[in-house]
């Protein structure tokens, strides 16, 4: 099992992609078979692929963990809180 927080990068990343291809290639599109539908997702990752962009991170592992911290003790005190 690997934990995955919901504000990992990587996976704002993926959310990001399935967002863009769903407002720039299928929301306004008209498919007439399934295999139509697969062959625009195809052109359109094959379009985005064309030319790729490095993800960079830009925040040190030390900000990243500090962070959790805090929000874990943030956490703790409201649920603590709740408790009494």
């Amino acid at each position: 099992m690997h934990f995955t927080p919901t504000s990992a990068s990587w996976l704002n990343m993926v959310e990001r992609f399935f967002r863009d291809i769903s407002e720039n290639r299928l929301r306004r599109g008209v498919f007439a078979s399934v295999p139509e539908l697969v062959t625009a997702i195809d052109e359109y990752v094959a379009h985005h692929n064309a030319k790729p962009k490095p993800f960079i991170w830009t925040a040190s592992a030390r900000d990243i963990l500090q962070k959790v911290i805090r929000a874990n003790s943030r956490l703790s005190s409201k649920q603590n809180a709740t408790l009494h």
